[in-house]
């Protein structure tokens, strides 16, 4: 019941489009859940789970899913361009990942097919021609976001978005990003038959995790032995 929980709450994501502003050229973005179950009756059952660790070097983004259970180990390893997406299997096998090589010689996959980790969806927020607007509010202490609520017969959520100029290349809901003008970073959803109360958080990092970090740079270093093939024979 508890992965049919996660698969709801991740199609609540739509992937980034890239237009206008600024795009970010190296970094990270985690997103978390957390999942209160029975919460009328108070928020003690809960279980928090880290749905993708996201890393981007220029066009090339390494995602690594973690265990829902214990997020210190990396279940997979995406390697994803534009709108396509490779497995590059377990953590150990994606060391050995050559991003020209899968480009080459294996058959892409569509982005918006992908089912584990983050989840690209290219479908509006249910309800979104619905919602109303709700006042400012600043969270975490000192950050100020704009809101809007959008109620349904099973669910009323609230969507927060912070002003920014910087596209990520993975948006919660990029139609959201471009009408309030920033970035949708948290969702605070209630499900009201489940009595199952969510909040997903977009997390942007400017570091990379190690464990991409060494992929992006052992696929640097083979380009740079192509492009200086005499330079590397002295």
């Amino acid at each position: 019941m508890k992965n049919y929980f996660l698969i709801v709450i991740l199609f609540l994501f739509v992937s980034c489009n890239n237009n206008k502003r600024i795009r970010s050229e190296k970094g990270g973005i985690d997103v978390v859940t957390n999942i209160y179950y029975n919460a009328s009756k108070g928020l003690d059952d809960h279980q928090q789970i880290v749905i993708s660790k996201i890393n981007y070097w220029d066009r090339d983004i390494i995602e690594l899913v973690p265990n829902i259970n214990i997020p210190e180990i990396i279940d997979s390893v995406f390697y994803i361009r534009d709108s396509v997406y490779f497995n590059a299997g377990s953590q150990t096998q994606a060391k050995a990942l050559i991003f020209k090589e899968r480009q080459l010689h294996e058959m892409p996959k569509n982005l918006y097919h992908k089912k584990h980790g983050a989840i690209w969806v290219n479908i509006p927020i249910y309800g979104y021609d619905k919602r109303k607007n709700l006042t400012d509010t600043i969270l975490y202490g000192k950050k100020q976001f704009k809101r809007f609520q959008v109620f349904t017969p099973e669910n009323y959520s609230i969507f927060y978005i912070t002003k920014t100029d910087t596209i990520l290349p993975y948006s919660l809901n990029p139609i959201a990003d471009q009408d309030y003008g920033g970035r949708l970073e948290r969702i605070d959803s209630y499900d009201k038959k489940r009595d199952l109360f969510t909040t997903v958080v977009l997390l942007p990092r400017n570091h990379l995790d190690k464990e991409a970090e060494e992929i992006f740079e052992y696929n640097y270093a083979i380009d740079h032995m192509y492009l200086n093939p005499r330079q590397n024979k002295k």
